[in-house]
C-alpha cells in the first residue's frame, strides 16, 4: 500500500525504516496468524507426521532402492510427495539408509607413491599354466615403473626357491639395483627361507592386502594380457615348446606392444628413457602429415 502512495519500491522502503527484506516477508507469511512469541513457527516444507510415517513404511517394503528413486516412486504412487533431501533425511532418522546404501570408505585402492624411475619397485607373482591335463607356474617379475619383464622362468613347481631363482636372475640382468619387491601374500612369499633371501640380497618386501589382488594390479593386469593375447591362442607342445612360445611373447610384449598406460609407448620406451624421443617424433608425424594435406588441397 505504501509502495502505491508513495510510488517508492518495496525495497528502499524497508531501508528507509530499517527492516531486512527477510523478516518483511516473514511478515507477509504470517499474516491473519496469531503471535507465537518464543514458540516454533511451523514452515510449509515440514512434512506432517502421517507423511514422515508413510516414507518410513513404503522404504521398509522398497529395500534395495536409492532415497532419490524412492521420492520419485512415492510420488508416482501418491504415496508422499516430498523432496529427495527431505526422503533423505527422514530414511536417515529413521536407521534405514544404510540399509541401502552400505557404500563403506576404505583407504584400499588409493595406492601408493607410484615409481618416477626404472627399478624402484619390482612386483612379482605366480600364473598357473595350463598343461596336459596338469600346471606349470610362471613366474614373472615386472618392474613398476616401466612394466617391462625383466625376468621370467617357466617352471614344473612354485616353490621358496624356484621364486628365488627367478628373482636372483632378474637381478643379476640389472647389478647394483635394489628394488622394492612388492607380493602378495602366497606361501612362497611369506616364508622364512623367502624372508631370509630378501635379507641376503638387500631388498625391502612389500606385502599387499590379503584377499585383495588389485593393490599388486599391473602385474595382475599383465597375466590376464599374456593369458588372452598368448595361451588361449597357443597349443603347447612341450615344455621346451611353451618356454619359447612364452619367451617370444614376452619379447613382443616388451619391445613392440604398444601399452595403453604408457602413452602407447612399449615397456622398453619407457625402461630406456626414450619417452620424449618418441613423442617428439609422433608429432613431428602428425605435423609433416597436416603439411602435406595442406600443400594437396592447394595444388587441387
Amino acid at each position: 500500500m505504501m509502495t502505491a502512495k508513495t510510488d517508492t519500491p518495496v525495497n528502499k522502503l524497508l531501508d528507509l525504516i530499517g527492516i531486512t527484506s527477510s523478516k518483511y516477508y516473514s511478515w507477509i507469511d504470517r499474516r491473519e496468524q496469531g503471535n507465537n512469541h518464543n514458540g516454533i513457527v511451523p514452515k510449509k516444507h515440514w512434512i506432517l507426521d502421517w507423511e514422515r510415517q508413510a516414507i518410513i513404511n513404503y522404504a521398509r517394503t522398497h529395500i534395495g532402492e536409492g532415497y532419490r528413486r524412492l521420492t520419485y516412486m512415492m510420488i508416482d504412487a501418491n504415496i508422499a510427495a516430498v523432496s529427495p533431501s527431505t526422503t533423505y533425511r527422514i530414511l536417515k532418522s529413521a536407521g534405514l539408509l544404510n540399509r541401502w546404501n552400505k557404500v563403506k570408505k576404505s583407504s584400499k585402492g588409493n595406492g601408493f607413491l607410484q615409481p618416477t624411475n626404472p627399478h624402484q619397485h619390482w612386483h612379482t607373482d605366480i600364473k598357473y599354466v595350463n598343461f596336459r591335463g596338469s600346471f606349470l607356474f610362471l613366474i614373472s617379475v615386472i618392474d613398476g615403473f616401466s612394466r617391462y619383464i625383466v625376468h621370467h622362468e617357466l617352471r614344473r613347481n612354485m616353490q621358496e626357491y624356484d621364486v628365488q631363482i627367478t628373482i636372483q636372475k632378474a637381478l643379476e640382468k640389472y647389478p647394483g639395483v635394489k628394488p622394492r619387491l612388492i607380493t602378495d601374500n602366497g606361501s612362497q612369499f611369506i616364508s622364512k627361507d623367502f624372508a631370509e633371501y630378501l635379507k641376503f640380497a638387500g631388498l625391502q618386501h612389500i606385502r599387499t592386502s590379503i584377499a585383495y589382488p588389485q593393490s599388486n594390479g599391473k602385474i595382475e593386469r599383465y597375466h590376464r594380457t599374456i593369458h588372452e593375447e598368448c595361451l588361449m591362442r597357443k597349443s603347447l607342445i612341450d615344455l621346451d615348446d611353451a618356454r619359447k612360445q612364452i619367451d617370444r611373447f614376452i619379447l613382443y610384449y616388451n619391445t613392440k606392444r604398444l601399452h595403453s598406460s604408457l602413452f602407447y609407448l612399449t615397456p622398453d620406451d619407457f625402461l630406456n628413457d626414450r619417452i620424449s624421443v618418441k613423442l617428439d617424433e609422433r608429432n613431428v608425424k602428425l605435423q609433416l602429415a597436416k603439411k602435406a594435406r595442406y600443400e594437396v588441397k592447394n595444388v587441387n
